[in-house]
């Protein structure tokens, strides 16, 4: 009797197994049909460049099937080497952005949406952030709205969503005419309305209060762009839906 029941458990996870056996930066046959587009091919930089350049910058490498950006040469952790990136085939207005990352030990980054190139100036510097983080021992760690998930430096994500440093977590931001929200390993951390009274007291509330970027307006559409500041950090999975 307990052979029988052995078998029987075998049985069925190895039919759950092919559920879970799916391939980084591969899409599925359902996921396909939904209108998702991946934005990395798990091999290469294709599609990808540096902000307000032509060529990827040196302190990024593909490692652990993820696009991975690390400290540049002569710098400190902490400070990055202009290694800030853009996807620069395409703006995207109304979209879904579903990306996978990790952190190492103390890492900062960032994912920007609506990125306004600007020449002399970071991808941050025109652009939304949603916050990349190691919440437990990153410096930038004390103010709620700079932890991983969060609008940076505006709505704070539920920490408690994060997972920790070395640990994969997946990142939904989902903008439709204005309306964003962030999604954070399953969770719906963050939500606000672009170009509206409440989003201008926001950046009023905020260090972007005096970026001229932000205090022009963000962009209705823009490019995809990830942040080097400096640390360790993996992409993966990085797949986008335009919604129509």
């Amino acid at each position: 009797m307990k052979k029988q029941i052995v078998l029987t458990l075998i049985a069925a996870m190895l039919i759950a197994l092919p559920s879970f056996s799916q391939n980084p930066n591969e899409l599925t046959p359902k996921e396909k049909k939904a209108g998702w587009v991946l934005m990395f091919n798990g091999k290469d930089f294709s599609g990808w460049r540096q902000c307000n350049g032509t060529a990827m910058p040196k302190n990024w490498v593909i490692d652990d099937n993820a696009m991975k950006v690390f400290t540049g040469e002569g710098k400190t952790p902490g400070s990055g080497a202009d290694g800030d990136i853009v996807y620069g085939g395409k703006k995207f207005k109304n979209f879904e952005l579903s990306i996978d990352w990790k952190a190492s030990k103390m890492a900062n980054s960032g994912i920007f949406f609506n990125v306004r190139e600007v020449p002399g100036q970071a991808v941050y510097y025109a652009a939304p952030e949603v916050q990349v983080l190691d919440n437990v021992d990153a410096t930038d760690n004390k103010n709620p709205t700079h932890l991983a998930g969060s609008l940076y430096d505006m709505i704070a994500a539920d920490p408690k969503t994060v997972h920790p440093a070395g640990e994969w977590n997946t990142i939904v931001i989902k903008v439709e005419n204005g309306k964003v929200t962030h999604t954070q390993n399953g969770t719906k951390v963050v939500e606000y309305e672009l170009w509206t009274p409440a989003w201008d007291a926001l950046v009023q509330a905020s260090k972007f209060k005096t970026f001229k970027g932000f205090t022009e307006g963000i962009s209705k559409e823009g490019l995809i762009g990830l942040q080097d500041h400096g640390y360790p950090v993996w992409f993966r999975n990085i797949k986008i839906r335009e919604i129509k």
